[in-house]
C-alpha cells in the first residue's frame, strides 16, 4: 500500500537535487552542440542515384516534395537496336517547413539518393525560404557521415560482389590481351631472326663457292701447248 505523500516527496527530492547540481549553459552559437553521428538534421541528395521514381513523394504523409522532369531519347547502343527513353531530372525540392523528419522519404528510395545529415543550422526568417532546391540538398549531401562498418561476420553485399566480379573479369581480359600481344610481338621478332639466318647462310654459301671457282686450276690447253702437253694416254 503507497504511502500518502510519497509521491510529492519523491519529486521534491528530484527538485532538491537538482537545485544543488552547478547550471551550464550551452554558449550556442559560438560552441557547437554534439550531436550524435545519426542526428536527423536535414535531408541531403545524392543527385547521381535519382532515377525520378517519385516514390519519395507519393510516400510523403507532408506532400512536401516536389519533383519535375522530362524523358530524352538514348539513341541504340548497337546498330539496328532499339532507342530507349529517360527521365531527367529537372527539379527536386523539399519544403522543411512541412517536413516532419519522419524518415519514410529516404527509407522507400530504392536507389540511395536520399541521406540523413546532421547539419540543422538553416534557419529562415521567411517561411517561403524553407524551400531548398536540389543545390542545397546535394550540398548538403557532403555533410552526411560514412556509414558504421560491416559487422566483420556479416557477408560481403550484393553490389559490392558483382562490382568487383565485374573488375575482375575486366582486368583478367586486359591481361589476356597484353600477353598475346607479347607472344605476337615475340613470334614476329623469331620470324625476323630466322629470315635473317637463311640469308646469312645463303650468303655465306656463296662467297664460298665464288672462292672455290678462283682457286680451281684451268684444264684447258693454251695456245702455246705442243704435243707433250696433251694429257696422259692422249694421243698426239
Amino acid at each position: 500500500m503507497a504511502v500518502p505523500g510519497s509521491g510529492l516527496a519523491k519529486g521534491l527530492a528530484v527538485t532538491l537535487r537538482t537545485m544543488t547540481k552547478k547550471t551550464v549553459t550551452a554558449q550556442y552559437p559560438d560552441v557547437q552542440p554534439e550531436l550524435p553521428p545519426r542526428s536527423r538534421g536535414v535531408i541531403g541528395l545524392f543527385e547521381e542515384n535519382c532515377t525520378v521514381c517519385m516514390l519519395c513523394a507519393r510516400e510523403c504523409p507532408d506532400w512536401c516534395i516536389y519533383i519535375d522532369s522530362h524523358k530524352e531519347t538514348v539513341p541504340a547502343a548497337v546498330e539496328g537496336g532499339r532507342e530507349r527513353s529517360r527521365n531527367v531530372l529537372d527539379r527536386f525540392a523539399i519544403d522543411f517547413s512541412l517536413c516532419m523528419y519522419c524518415g519514410i522519404c529516404i527509407e522507400v528510395c530504392p536507389f540511395d539518393a536520399l541521406f540523413w545529415s546532421p547539419e540543422f543550422e538553416y534557419a529562415e526568417t521567411d517561411i517561403h525560404e524553407l524551400t531548398h532546391e536540389r543545390d542545397k540538398l546535394r550540398d548538403w549531401m557532403w555533410t552526411v557521415p560514412a556509414p558504421p562498418a560491416l559487422d566483420p561476420g556479416a557477408e560481403e553485399p550484393k553490389e559490392v560482389a558483382a562490382a568487383r566480379k565485374a573488375a575482375d573479369k575486366l582486368a583478367a581480359a586486359q591481361a589476356a590481351d597484353a600477353a598475346q600481344a607479347a607472344d605476337a610481338a615475340h613470334g614476329a621478332d623469331g620470324a625476323h631472326g630466322a629470315d635473317g639466318a637463311q640469308a646469312a647462310d645463303a650468303a655465306q654459301a656463296a662467297d664460298g663457292a665464288q672462292a672455290e671457282t678462283r682457286s680451281a686450276p684451268d684444264a684447258t690447253p693454251g695456245p702455246d701447248a705442243g704435243p707433250d702437253s696433251a694429257p696422259e694416254g692422249g694421243q698426239a
